[in-house]
Parts: C-alpha cells; sequence; structure tokens
C-alpha cells in the first residue's frame, strides 16, 4: 500500500473527496493551515478523483484532468511504489475506517475493502432512469394550467393579418384551424416570417405588401414546400401535423418536441366534446422541465450529480477555446453584420439564437428567432431591405418596439441544479455561458440541450 495525500487548496468551508478508489463515496477532509486534505492508503495503480467543495463538484486544475464517455471531468492520479510523502503511513483500527489525526489536523482513510461501485457514467444512468420513471408516472394534465387560453388562427387569414395578430398577442407560435377539415392542421410560426421575408426580399428589392394581403396562410404553407421543402416535396406534403394525446406521459410528449425538433406540440383530447374543438393546450418544453424540476427539489441529496458543474456535464454548445467537444459549431454575430445573415445561421443550424459579441467576444446581447416578429408592428418589414439592416439596427427596433430585456447567462462553474432551475422560469430559452470578468461568450446551452441530455 501508498500513502497519499490529496489536498485543496483553493479555499471554501468544507470539502469532501470521492473517487474511484472510494466508489465515488463521498469522504470528508481536515483542514490544515489554508488548505483541505485528506490521507489515503492506496495501491499502485491510475484513479480518477473530484472534489465535493461547499456543494459543489470541482476539480483541481494545476493536476492532470481526464473525460469519461459520457464528457464527465475529474483529476487523475497515478499513484506508484516510489510516492514522496513526509506524512507517516498511519495504520488504522480494523473496526474503523476513519479517525482525526488530532497534531495534523488530518483525516485519514484507508481505502474501502469493497469494490467501487459507481462512476461517473453510472450516476448519470442513474439519475437519467429516475428522470424517466418521474416522466413516465405523469401525463400532460400535469404541466398544462387549469385555467388557461390558447390563441387559434384561421387558416384563410392574409399572411400580414396573421403575423400582425401574433405580434400584438406576443406569440412566437400559434395553431392553425381548417375549416374544412374541421381541426387543426398546422403551426405558424417565427420561421415562417423569416421565410416569407427571404422569399419576397429576394425576388423584389422592395417590398410590396399587397402580396402578403392577397395570400392565406394555407396558400402559404403550401408554396412553403415548393420554395424550401427539397426534392421529397409530395412526401412532406403527407406528413400529419405532429400532435401530442391528453393521456400521454410526459416523457413521450418530451421525446416528440425533441425528436421532431418544434418548441411545442398541440395536446389533442383523447375524446371529443361538444365543442368539437380537438386542442387542449400547448405542451412546452419549460413546462415539462418545470414540473421535473420541483420533483427532483423534494430530495436534492438523492441525485449528487446536480451538484455538479456545467462544464462536467456533456450538455450545451461550446467554444473551440473552453476545448470541450460539440456537436455543432458555436455561432456569435456582431452588431454591423447584415440581419439576413444572423437569420440564415439562425435557419440553417436550427437553432432559436445566437448570442451577440463584440471585437472582444464578450456578449453584448442576444437575437432570437423570434425577435423578427417586431417587424411585424406597424408594417415596419414593408420598409426595409433585410440585407441593409445590421443586427444592431434590429435590435434597437427590438428594443422599441418591447423594451430592453435581460440576457439570461451562467457561469461554467454554475451547478446543474442552478442550470436547470434558470431554463425552467417562463420565458428563459437559453442561457449563455460566460466568463466572469470579461463576460467572453464560452458556450450556450438550450432549454432543448437540458431536456435532451436528461432524456439520454
Amino acid at each position: 500500500m501508498v500513502h497519499r495525500r490529496f489536498a485543496w487548496p483553493f479555499g471554501g468551508q468544507r470539502a469532501s473527496l470521492c473517487g474511484s478508489f472510494t466508489g465515488w463515496r463521498e469522504f470528508p477532509m481536515g483542514l490544515v493551515g489554508a488548505e483541505f486534505q485528506v490521507l489515503f492508503d492506496l495501491p499502485p495503480g491510475v484513479y480518477q478523483y473530484r472534489f465535493l467543495v461547499d456543494g459543489v463538484w470541482r476539480c483541481d486544475d494545476t493536476k492532470p484532468i481526464v473525460r469519461d464517455e459520457y464528457g464527465m471531468i475529474s483529476n487523475e492520479v497515478l499513484v506508484t511504489l516510489v510516492e514522496n510523502n513526509t506524512h507517516p503511513v498511519v495504520q488504522l483500527e480494523p473496526s474503523s475506517n476513519r479517525r482525526m489525526n488530532l497534531d495534523e489536523g488530518t483525516i485519514l482513510t484507508t481505502m474501502p475493502t469493497e469494490p467501487p461501485s459507481q462512476n461517473s457514467g453510472v450516476q448519470i444512468a442513474v439519475f437519467r432512469q429516475r428522470v424517466s420513471e418521474i416522466l413516465l408516472h405523469n401525463t400532460v394534465y400535469d404541466v398544462v394550467p387549469v385555467s388557461s387560453k390558447i390563441a387559434i388562427l384561421d387558416a384563410r387569414l392574409p399572411v400580414k393579418q396573421a403575423f400582425n395578430i401574433m405580434h400584438d398577442e406576443g406569440l412566437a407560435l400559434v395553431p392553425l384551424w381548417d375549416d374544412g377539415q374541421g381541426t387543426i392542421t398546422g403551426m405558424l410560426t417565427a420561421s415562417d416570417f423569416v421565410l416569407i421575408l427571404r422569399k419576397l426580399q429576394r425576388n423584389i428589392r422592395v417590398l410590396g405588401h399587397e402580396e402578403l394581403e392577397m395570400h392565406s396562410v394555407a396558400a402559404w404553407k403550401e408554396a412553403k414546400l415548393q420554395y424550401y421543402g427539397g426534392s421529397d416535396v409530395a412526401a412532406m406534403q403527407r406528413r400529419p401535423l405532429v400532435h401530442v394525446k391528453d393521456s400521454d406521459n410526459l416523457r413521450a410528449v418530451a421525446l416528440s418536441i425533441i425528436q421532431n425538433e418544434i418548441s411545442s406540440v398541440p395536446i389533442f383530447k383523447s375524446s371529443m366534446d361538444v365543442s368539437g374543438m380537438p386542442i387542449l393546450n400547448l405542451a412546452t418544453l419549460p413546462g415539462i422541465l418545470k414540473f421535473l424540476c420541483s420533483k427532483l427539489q423534494e430530495q436534492p441529496e438523492g441525485y449528487p450529480i446536480l451538484q455538479n458543474q456545467i462544464s462536467s456535464i456533456p450538455i450545451g454548445t461550446w467554444s473551440q477555446h473552453t476545448g470541450r467537444a460539440s456537436k455543432r459549431q458555436l455561432r456569435t454575430s456582431r452588431l454591423n453584420v447584415p440581419l439576413i445573415t444572423c437569420l440564415d445561421f439562425l435557419l440553417e443550424d436550427r437553432v432559436s439564437s445566437v448570442p451577440i459579441v463584440d471585437d472582444n467576444g464578450s456578449l453584448l446581447d442576444v437575437y432570437a428567432l423570434s425577435d423578427i416578429m417586431a417587424l411585424a408592428k406597424n408594417d415596419i418589414y414593408t420598409r426595409i431591405e433585410l440585407e441593409q439592416v445590421t443586427v444592431e439596427h434590429a435590435l434597437e427596433l427590438q428594443y422599441q418596439v418591447n423594451g430592453r430585456r435581460q440576457c439570461h447567462t451562467c457561469l461554467s462553474t454554475s451547478t446543474f441544479l442552478e442550470v436547470l432551475e434558470q431554463l425552467s422560469v417562463p420565458g428563459v430559452r437559453r442561457l449563455v455561458v460566460i466568463e466572469p470578468m470579461t463576460r467572453f461568450v464560452q458556450g450556450i446551452i438550450s432549454l432543448r440541450d437540458a431536456v435532451t441530455f436528461l432524456l439520454g
């Protein structure tokens, strides 16, 4: 056995250590001078470990760090038979695996005899299993307000009138009613408004709004398949409206939203009532996440992963400067970039927002796809050209119409629970990860990212 000392010299009120050699169970550390310490007797080998400091999981950046298959990071140490350590090896009594050395003020701990029972990957799997159990045993009725109203537009409405209504009501999307079929047949979204403006302004330099006044929403939906549907237009036309039933469990509802890359899904009644209206409400990821957070907070100590730093969890899109791998490239934009370029980013990457940064990469604001609806105010879109309008001008229009808004951020050291709680607040769709001093954009974590990770 080799006597090995582990230390946390970076402050805090209390600290514990867990590692592959403890079965990932926490062992308290004692304060020696200005640092926390704990001693273990270990056989030679390679081990991973982490610190729990004031309830937050941390790694020592001055020591080797490794990342497992789930993206979780830990410190790593190589223990050899030759260890330079001024502390004597302490033989502990068999009846106890922990006692305090009063002279040193350090808790001395021997390696547990049982084999390691849990690692970070298993921790994630166990947590996801619990999340699935919660969602499987609850239905959409648990996230739909008892008393609420839902706006529905007639698909025969002119496009211009429909978008004006959406702006006035503060809606980024709305279900469409087809009177001929007697049911909800689609959704009108902010993306539709962007696509319409792109099409019209690429065909004519100055937008004549008579086309929007004459064309119905239903006609636009049919035309969109021709303009943007690709080679398999017929297959797209046969695709039914994505919806869920009021009897569906929350896991099925969340998966429906994630897999279909939509922001919300209509809830249809299982049995038709006398009103003939099949739709009950809209199910959204914020509502599902808020419900889930309330359940997890009933027993937070049972989910240690919630106290992990967000930088140690495989979630979100990150800048190359962080050294973290991401499935997609982190896009940012500048104030002087043409608005059309920013909108193309959003549509091509199928994301809902892009951070706006200065020349140093520091966060200034966020431009979201739903911000395009500000152009419907007093028909602003009829007097501008998207290629001539900058992001700065578009944000100014947004401020004039809706006022300034808070830019929601977090730090890479924020805990997973803190991030989930922020994302469950109504109106918060994403968090920009920034450096605290410079506000340099390190990454972005969307609501979809969080729910996708939770579902596994």
